[in-house]
C-alpha cells in the first residue's frame, strides 16, 4: 500500500477520538481565560489610574525583554498562515459543513485558543507605550504575506513532530518572558505570559499524543519522520521575520540573539526539547523497525549530544540590533 494511504488510513483511525482529544486538550469557550481578564478595563473608573501603573511598570523591563515579546507577538499574530497549512496536511479535510471532518473540528477550535495569545500580548504592548505600534503591523502583515516553509509539506507524521516541537518551544519562550518580567516586578505581566505558556504546553501534550499513537501503528514510517525533521532542524514559525522596507527573513537572527541573550530560548533549550520529544515517545524502546527506521533511531539518539557540541562553539553578539520595533525607555 502506498505511504500516503497508510498515512490517511492513520489519520481516519485517529479521527475516531477527535472528540476526546478535544475535550482533553482544549477548554469549553465560556470557561477559557479571555485577554480583557489580563488587561485595564476601560468600561472602569480606574481605567486611566490602571493605564498608568501599567505603562510605569513597562518602564523598568530591558530593551532585549521588548524584542523578544514584540517578536513573539509577531508570531502569535501570524495565526492565519499556522491555520491554513494545517487546514492542508493528509487527512484534514476543511470543506463546508458536511464534508468537513473531525480533524477539520479539531484546528479551528485550536486556533480559537492561540489567537487569544496575539490578541492579548498586541493590545498590552499598544497600552504600553514602549513599542512602535505601526512597525510592528508592518512586521505582522509582512510575516503573513510572506507565509512560510517548515519543511513538512502535508504529510501529518511530519507536521505532528513539528506541532509536538513548536508548542514546547513556545511555551518555553512565553514561560521565559514571564519569568523575567516577574523579577522585573511586573507581576500582572507575568501572570499574562505564564497562562499564555499554559495553553502552549496543552497543546503541546496534545500534538505529542498524537505522535505516541501513530508510533503505536506506524512505527517506521514515524520515526523516519521525526528523524527527518531532526535532520533538516525544526524552523521557527518567525523564521520569515522582517521589518519594514527590508527583505526577507533579515530580521529573524537579531530576534534570536535578543532571545539568547535573556535567556528565554537558546540552542540549549532546543537540545533540551529534543531531548524531552525521545523520552517522552520512548524512542529507544520501539519495536518492530525496519532497517531504514533503525538507522533513523540511532541518530536521533546520539543527535542531542552532537548538537550540544557544536552548540558551545555559538558566539551571540553582547550588543543589541537597533531594532524600528520598540521605543527607548524615557526616565
Amino acid at each position: 500500500m502506498a505511504l500516503k494511504n497508510i498515512r490517511l488510513e492513520v489519520m481516519h483511525f485517529m479521527e475516531q477520538n477527535i472528540d476526546s482529544f478535544i475535550n482533553q486538550y482544549l477548554i469549553p469557550v465560556e470557561k477559557i481565560w479571555q485577554p480583557t481578564d489580563f488587561l485595564p478595563d476601560s468600561g472602569s473608573e480606574t481605567f486611566y489610574e490602571d493605564l498608568r501603573e501599567l505603562r510605569e511598570l513597562a518602564k523598568d523591563l530591558p530593551y532585549d525583554f521588548w524584542v523578544v515579546l514584540v517578536g513573539d507577538t509577531i508570531t502569535e499574530e501570524a495565526l492565519p498562515t499556522y491555520e491554513s497549512w494545517l487546514m492542508e496536511v493528509e487527512g484534514i479535510v476543511n470543506g463546508d459543513s458536511e464534508t468537513r471532518n473531525g480533524w477539520s473540528k479539531w484546528i479551528r477550535q485550536w486556533t480559537g485558543e492561540e489567537n487569544r495569545h496575539g490578541d492579548v500580548l498586541n493590545k498590552y504592548l499598544y497600552l504600553s507605550g514602549r513599542v512602535n505600534m505601526r512597525e510592528i503591523e508592518q512586521t505582522t502583515q509582512h510575516l503573513i504575506n510572506d507565509g512560510f516553509d517548515i519543511g513538512t509539506g502535508r504529510d501529518p507524521y511530519k507536521n505532528f513532530v513539528y506541532t509536538s516541537f513548536q508548542e514546547l518551544a513556545t511555551f518555553t519562550s512565553h514561560n521565559g518572558i514571564a519569568e523575567l518580567a516577574k523579577k522585573g516586578g511586573n507581576d500582572k505581566l507575568a501572570r499574562m505570559c505564564r497562562r499564555i505558556a499554559g495553553d502552549e504546553m496543552r497543546h503541546h501534550l496534545a500534538y505529542s499524543e498524537f505522535v505516541r499513537r501513530i508510533f503505536e501503528v506506524d512505527p517506521s514510517e514515524m520515526m523516519l519522520a521525526f528523524s527527518y525533521m531532526m535532520r533538516q532542524k525544526i524552523v521557527m514559525p518567525a523564521h520569515f521575520l522582517r521589518e519594514s522596507g527590508q527583505k526577507i527573513s533579515t530580521a529573524f537572527e537579531q530576534f534570536s540573539n535578543s532571545a539568547q541573550r535573556i535567556g528565554v530560548y537558546t540552542t540549549s533549550d532546543y537540545i533540551a526539547i529534543m531531548e524531552k520529544l525521545i523520552e517522552k515517545w520512548k524512542i529507544d524502546k520501539i519495536t518492530g523497525l525496519t532497517d531504514e527506521a533503525e538507522r533513523a533511531r540511532d541518530f536521533l539518539m546520539k543527535l542531542p549530544a552532537r548538537m550540544a557540541k557544536i552548540s558551545e562553539r555559538l558566539v551571540i553578539p553582547s550588543e543589541p540590533y537597533v531594532f524600528k520595533w520598540v521605543t527607548p525607555v524615557v526616565k
